[in-house]
């Protein structure tokens, strides 16, 4: 026998009912290792639900809530297990506040002013009457302390709420009847919701609250009178002009509606901080893409109303638009005194307005009436 040989043959080799042992027991060590890691992956997501004051797919509203989910989804990569629900499929729209204020759900997506009846205050984290438009509102929420008043009202009812999404000035509405003056708007029923609806009270119309996917049927029908929307784009889905002629504009209740993300506070302040800052992120970036949306969309769709279905553009008056303003300083008056922070915010609101508004003057306004004027737009 060789030298090799006998070094082979000395050699301890495990026997095979060793080898198949210790296989056995590495193979136990990595079952317990991949089922301990099962829960942790599990643990480690965030089911979020979402409900909402919109129709399911209804385009730029709907749709921008339904992106913000699903954005969401994809900045966590899976990791936010997102359900989305639109107005009916889980609570009526109205109901959506109270759900997540509960806690019966983890966010919603709406315009505030819808709770107005909870606090006069919310009127002004949406768009009040003559108040700001989108660049006004994104300025004074980030930067003018609107963002701490928000959060002030938000608290009190145990949330706490982001920018996430805007429709930008308004559309004064949709009427079957001239309006020539404040007076032809007496008796009339009038869907319109937030301060924009007590002015109209003011003056002698008699406004309707109504989720979106109601009001044609109530146009129709002749339960209202007349409506506000949204904007040329959405108003054409939604078929008004089958119902009225007359297309007024520019709308004085919202010049720049503020769409929010409404979370339960308890459930967003029990997360990381930097799940904290990916809801904001994405709700701030959905701020930016609707309203990018609807700025493009808009003007083809208002020329269809007209070349296409016949409305009539109609503006309003001066002095109905002075009528307008007077009769927003009296709800004002009633908003202030209804409490200290009403007070705070409108005083705030006001400075934002005359300061970024004046800047807003000489630079958008006056740019694009120039480059209009110029060009011959």
């Amino acid at each position: 026998m060789s030298k090799k040989d006998k070094t082979l043959k000395g050699t301890k080799t495990p026997s095979r009912r060793k080898f198949f042992k210790v296989a056995a027991a590495t193979g136990v060590a990595a079952v317990a290792a991949s089922t301990l890691a099962a829960p942790a992956v599990a643990a480690d997501r965030v089911e979020v639900a979402i409900v909402t004051t919109w129709p399911r797919d209804f385009p730029g509203l709907g749709t921008g809530a339904q992106r913000f989910a699903k954005r969401l989804m994809d900045m966590s990569d899976g990791r936010f297990q997102v359900k989305y629900f639109a107005s009916g499929e889980r609570v009526k729209a109205f109901d959506s506040f109270d759900e997540v204020a509960s806690g019966n759900a983890q966010m919603y997506h709406a315009a505030d002013y819808y709770w107005v009846g909870k606090d006069k205050t919310w009127g002004y984290f949406t768009a009040v009457p003559f108040g700001l438009t989108y660049t006004e509102v994104n300025a004074w929420i980030r930067f003018g302390g609107g963002q701490q008043l928000w959060d002030e009202l938000a608290g009190k009812f145990g949330l706490k709420n982001f920018l996430c999404g805007n429709t930008g000035v308004q559309m004064g509405g949709w009427f079957n009847k001239k309006i020539n003056s404040a007076k032809d708007l007496k008796g009339l029923k009038m869907r319109i919701p937030g301060l924009g609806g007590q002015v109209m009270a003011k003056l002698g119309a008699s406004p309707v609250s109504l989720p979106g996917g109601q009001i044609y049927e109530n146009l129709v029908s002749g339960a209202i009178d007349a409506t506000e929307w949204v904007g040329p784009w959405n108003d054409e889905i939604m078929k008004f002009h089958e119902a009225a002629k007359y297309y007024y504009y520019p709308g004085m209740h919202e010049p720049g509606s503020l769409l929010a993300c409404g979370c339960n506070k308890s459930w967003l302040t029990s997360l990381s901080k930097s799940d904290q800052l990916m809801i904001e992120a994405a709700a701030s970036m959905e701020n930016d893409v609707m309203m990018s949306e609807y700025n493009a969309k808009n003007g083809a769709a208002l020329s269809r109303l007209i070349n296409d279905h016949g409305v009539k553009l109609m503006k309003f008056n001066d002095k109905t638009y002075d009528a307008f303003a007077g009769a927003a300083e009296e709800v004002f008056a009633e908003v202030v005194a209804s409490s200290d922070l009403a007070a705070r915010t409108h005083k705030s609101m006001t400075k934002a307005r005359k300061d970024i508004g004046g800047w807003a003057k000489l630079s958008d306004q006056a740019y694009v009436a120039q480059r209009n004027r110029a060009l011959g737009v």
